[in-house]
């Protein structure tokens, strides 16, 4: 066995660097905290290739002497705590004093500083943990740290590294997020010489909201303003109806910290169920303060995830305010689709939640996980004609190349299907020699829509109209730079974009299978599956069919009642597709019920 030994510190602190740099977002992160609690009023960040290359941080905060700066290169040094105890009173966003030496020890490092005490300031280089210099230099007062080649001196660690576009989108939307807790301080982002965003001083959070996600978006928020007892919530969050595909626009700050805080997230959610169908997420910038020392920011290695003394207190605050606030906007939850819909567990309904007794110990929110789709005004599918339909009709889906009938389930008509009746405005029932079959409406209609309009896709067929009046769409900067370099792949599948200036758009054609209202939302869903990596650029085909799976969504439109003819066609529809059992996001289309089965529930 070997003998057991201190490790140098140049080793401790490589170790402590994966912990704490998990990647070159982290490291902006960490100097922007710096920045802020050195009382920055302006803060530069610049990066190239993604972070790899460079990551620079300026700042005219108040600078540190020499020996501070030195002493800072050190593991464990510090000027935000001095005692354990100073964690539950924590003001600052850093504290632990290892951001600096790990950043150095996986890096080349330069460091320049002034305080205005100070007539010349001191510039300090560190080459993989090892120093090269320490020196005078010229510059204002405050800080800027350079770091470039970052992961060299572990080369192990940088081929776990993403593709500069993913790395330059964590960047981008770190620096957001400081930039939206701090809206007194001015933040400039330069992204290859190009300046993503500059956002100046603001006097308020809705400008600052406006500055970097765009005024189409800070149009659809309200205000929040409550408070109880020693918990206060303050923000912006979005009107009823305003949802997103992905939770990238539900921001939470506690004690103006930017965290990932799975109770407030889910708290946000659960107050949205009556109002945002299911799969949507809130709009949301939200900030929650509270005492310190009810609040640990000291569970996680890079302090993205806060752990609360009173979880459920916690919770139940915050969907007492977001309902209330909802509440007063006048607007009336849409209608629910029957029982189930509006009561949870037990009848539990979320709107109890505004009746719970604040901060009662161990309390338990129940919300039913029941989301109303969203409802959908159009005419019926009517049976297929003898000819062939129209491409892009109202009625009829476009037009596609046959496709074959499944080996497997036989048509409705061989089967002997007879139609029942229609429950619930959405489930077609059915009877059948052995026993019954329902078949869910939208389910089917989706399955329908995404194979003809796969098949459309793929032959490059997508009949297309043009908008007497093009649709403006304002994006923010991380969507724009995708949505410019998607623009020749949406203008083949039937959307045409152009660009009429920096981060805003206008709509000028849409596939016919879409409605003009419907293209800024879908557009910005769209953007949202390509910043998750839905539709990537090195495999068409996937980018096309889950183009497809979104597009089938959107273009169904379900009346709220339907016939006979319309759903028998519509089941005719459904078993001539290649995969008839379920929906594009692998729902059934419809189930059976044997004979058997109902003799077994009735006890026979």
């Amino acid at each position: 066995m070997a003998k057991v030994r201190i490790l140098p510190d140049r080793v401790a602190n490589q170790i402590a660097a994966g912990e704490v740099i998990e990647r070159p977002a982290a490291v902006v992160k960490e100097l922007v905290e710096n920045a802020l609690d050195a009382g920055a009023t302006r803060i530069e960040v610049e990066f190239r290739h993604g972070g790899r290359s460079l990551m620079r941080v300026e700042d005219n905060g108040s600078g540190m002497t020499r020996d501070d700066a030195l002493l800072a290169l050190e593991r464990h040094a510090t000027s935000k705590i001095a005692e354990a105890a100073d964690l539950d009173h924590l003001a600052s966003y850093g504290f632990r004093g290892e951001a600096l030496p790990s950043i150095a020890s996986v890096s080349r490092f330069e460091l320049q500083t002034r305080e205005a005490a100070s007539d010349a300031g001191t510039e300090i280089l560190v080459n993989g943990g090892k120093f090269v210099h320490v020196r005078d230099c010229g510059r204002p007062v405050g800080t800027r740290i350079e770091v470039t080649h970052l992961f060299n001196s572990v080369p192990a660690r940088r081929k776990f590294l993403k593709t500069d576009q993913t790395e330059a989108a964590h960047i981008i939307q770190c620096v957001r997020l400081y930039a939206l807790a701090c809206p007194g301080t001015s933040f400039t982002l330069v992204e290859d010489g190009r300046v993503i965003f500059r956002s100046p001083e603001c006097t308020t959070l809705a400008e600052r909201v406006g500055e970097i996600f765009g005024r189409q978006t800070a149009a659809a928020l309200v205000p929040l303003e409550t408070g109880e007892h020693a918990m206060r919530l303050s923000g912006l969050i979005g009107r009823p109806g305003a949802g997103r595909a992905t939770r990238h626009e539900m921001i939470v700050f506690v004690n103006q910290r930017p965290v990932d805080s799975r109770t407030l997230n889910y708290a946000l959610i659960e107050s949205y169920h009556e109002s945002l169908p299911k799969g949507r997420y809130p709009l949301a910038f939200v900030f929650f303060e509270c005492d310190p020392a009810e609040v640990d920011v000291n569970v996680h290695p890079a302090k993205r995830e806060v752990r609360f003394r009173n979880e459920p207190a916690v919770r139940a605050f915050v969907i007492r305010s977001v309902l209330q606030r909802l509440r007063e906007l006048g607007v009336a939850p849409p209608p629910a689709e029957g029982p189930a819909a509006r009561a949870g567990p037990q009848g539990f309904q979320p709107a109890a939640l505004a009746t719970l007794p604040p901060g009662a110990p161990g309390q338990r929110i129940e919300v039913s996980a029941l989301h109303r789709a969203a409802a959908w005004p159009a005419a019926p599918v009517t049976p297929a004609p003898a000819g062939p339909p129209v491409a892009g009709s109202a009625n009829v889906p476009p037009a596609a190349p046959a496709i074959p009938a499944p080996a497997g389930p036989r048509q409705p008509a061989a089967l002997g299907w007879r139609f029942v009746g229609l429950a619930h405005g959405n489930y077609a029932l059915f009877e059948t020699a052995a026993g019954l079959v329902l078949l869910d409406r939208r389910a089917a209609h989706e399955r329908v829509w995404f194979e003809r309009l796969r098949e459309q896709f793929q032959a490059g067929t997508v009949p297309g109209q043009r908008l007497l009046l093009p649709v403006p769409v304002e994006l923010d900067p991380i969507m724009s730079a995708l949505l410019l370099d998607r623009l020749a792949f949406l203008h083949a599948h039937g959307l045409e974009i152009a660009e009429f200036g920096r981060n805003f758009f206008r709509i000028e054609a849409v596939p016919a299978w879409m409605e003009p209202a419907d293209a800024e939302p879908f557009l910005r869903d769209l953007l949202g599956a390509v910043r998750e990596g839905r539709l990537p650029d090195h495999n068409p085909g996937l980018a096309r069919e889950e183009l497809a799976r979104l597009a089938a969504a959107k273009a169904i439109r379900l009346p709220a009642t339907a016939g006979e003819a319309e759903l028998q066609a519509l089941a005719a529809q459904l078993f001539a597709t290649r995969a008839p059992l379920t929906s594009p996001a692998g729902r059934p289309t419809y189930i059976e019920l044997p004979l058997g089965e109902l003799a077994r529930r009735f006890q026979k």
